[in-house]
């Protein structure tokens, strides 16, 4: 209902609702919630802290700078590493998680460490292949042309840069490499 200046309507009785509608009020008797005696306080729920034991820590762990300290368990897998570990690290030392400049630090590192992927994957037997591995040809049989043109597409201002994102990696490594070859050639 729109706001108006006229007072408001009295909300419905429980019995009226209950009436009108199918199943309200299910869990207003305690003994038909599943989760009831949960709910009371005092319940033994067999933990044996208050806090969980602080999980040891062998090097620097990421934590923004307006927490006093790291929760008790924290995931290792993936550690900072490189530039963008660096990246990464200065976003959490320096800028709070309010803040735009972190969230924008972690997007850099988030991209400086993808460009390190696609460069190393150059370097093994198997390189990444842009065409099958962007999702370019599950376009083909779902009429690429005319979804990207509809209206009310969101990033339509923006898609012209799709292939330049996608594939300018490696157009950038392909020119790169073609200079080295060029210079090695000259030199002899």
């Amino acid at each position: 209902m729109p706001y108006t200046s006229d007072r408001p309507s009295r909300a419905p009785s429980a019995d009226a609702l209950r009436s009108r509608i199918p199943g309200w009020g299910a869990d207003l008797d305690p003994a038909d919630r599943p989760a009831f005696p949960r709910e009371q306080p005092g319940i033994v729920t067999g933990a044996h802290w208050d806090l969980p034991e602080q999980q040891p820590s062998d090097g620097r762990r990421e934590r923004s700078v307006e927490h006093q300290r790291l929760t008790p368990v924290f995931g290792t897998a993936q550690p900072l590493h490189g530039v963008s570990g660096r990246i990464r690290r200065l976003a959490y030392d320096t800028y709070s998680e309010a803040q735009a400049a972190h969230w924008l630090l972690l997007i850099i590192g988030d991209r400086v460490d993808a460009a390190g992927a696609h460069l190393r994957s150059l370097l093994t037997r198997r390189p990444d292949n842009p065409i099958t591995q962007s999702g370019v040809l599950g376009e083909a049989g779902r009429r690429p042309i005319a979804s990207r043109l509809q209206r009310g597409r969101v990033d339509l201002k923006h898609s012209w840069m799709d292939p330049l994102i996608v594939l300018g990696p490696y157009i950038a490594v392909a020119v790169l490499a073609g200079a080295v070859l060029r210079r090695r050639r000259s030199s002899r």
